[in-house]
């Protein structure tokens, strides 16, 4: 006899960088299906036109998840019916430049480092024992095919998600025995802001990446999210990583003697 899947109107979905892309797309999916979601970023008035698209199940948060203080004050300004988080996409985080690792700009690496783990510990951190004393929860982590695939220019950004991949399996670890799970989801290839973000708002470079390709779009991932989130509880979907169709493998690179 099959498990009966999660109702979503029993889930509070906190979804960090929630104003686009990935995080706009998991909060609408969610909120579609009956959920109470709310949704966190640092630009107000995307933040404003969620919680209107939205409506009354939609509460919005407007903080930077890389401060832990103002993590803790914006989650401690919750309302009563927002206050009780069984699932935490920590979603919020990005690249930024692709120049190798010699040429690379301090400042960019030190944005990844902060956005991409900084802002997942502290999200995680300040949710999880809610999760734990209540018995009821799920982590899910957004972190890439960059984890698991080296390729040139992608040093930290790379290095920042093998974190998040492998800090969400640790967690996983610590939490054996409680019913909260935890799931990391890694995308490839998909058309979203993230490559205006990583060309610096250059959309012709942005755009090139895509050229000649069909991407996956944001709604193919939140489509994963929701999926991994709705499972019977007894279910732990540990990893998904998903590519476009037509992107795979490049061989070995190797340098010759001419």
């Amino acid at each position: 006899m099959a498990s009966q899947m999660l109702d979503p109107k029993t889930l509070t979905v906190l979804v960090t960088g929630a104003t686009s892309g990935f995080g706009a797309a998991t909060a609408r999916r969610f909120a579609q299906a009956g959920a109470k979601v709310i949704g966190t970023g640092r630009r107000q008035e995307r933040l404003d036109a969620l919680k209107k698209e939205l409506g009354a199940n939609c509460h919005t948060l407007n903080f930077d998840v890389t401060d832990n203080a103002a993590t803790i004050k914006a989650l401690n300004s919750l309302p009563d019916a927002f206050k009780k988080i069984n699932v935490v996409v920590a979603n919020a985080g990005g690249a930024v430049g692709l120049e190798p690792a010699q040429e690379a700009n301090i400042e960019d690496w030190n944005q990844m480092i902060a956005m991409n783990i900084n802002g997942l510990v502290y999200t995680v951190r300040n949710t999880l024992p809610g999760m734990v004393e209540r018995d009821e929860g799920h982590v899910v982590v957004i972190s890439s095919v960059a984890a698991n695939y080296s390729y040139p220019g992608g040093n930290v950004y790379g290095a920042t998600k093998a974190f998040v991949t492998r800090f969400a399996m640790n967690i996983r670890c610590d939490l054996l025995g409680k019913n909260v799970r935890v799931t990391s989801v890694e995308p490839g290839l998909a058309e979203t802001e993230f490559s205006v973000v990583r060309f610096k708002g250059d959309k012709a470079k942005a755009d090139a990446v895509y050229k000649g390709v069909k991407p996956m779009v944001a709604d193919d991932i939140a489509e994963q999210v929701f999926f991994c989130c709705t499972m019977p509880r007894h279910v732990n979907i540990n990893r998904i990583e998903a590519m476009a169709s037509m992107q795979a493998w490049a061989p070995f690179a190797i340098k010759r003697d001419a």
